[in-house]
């Protein structure tokens, strides 16, 4: 039961990880500073999403021993 719970909330962090992605990366081409503030501000977002879905991935294996 908790093994497939954590594997759907890591399916659904790797998709929030890759929407966050999309959108930094379509931040870059817009002109002006405040697009390049609100880039880093996404891929920060980004870091800290995929550091949660590694953690929720390794509770994943370690409760399925």
């Amino acid at each position: 039961m908790l093994q497939d719970t954590l594997f759907y909330v890591a399916v659904a962090g790797c998709l929030l990880v890759g929407a966050i992605l999309a959108f930094g990366i379509g931040n870059f081409g817009r002109p002006g500073p405040d697009a390049a503030k609100r880039s880093n501000r996404l891929m920060r977002y980004r870091l800290m999403a995929q550091f949660a879905v590694v953690v929720i991935i390794a509770l994943a294996m370690w409760s399925r021993g």
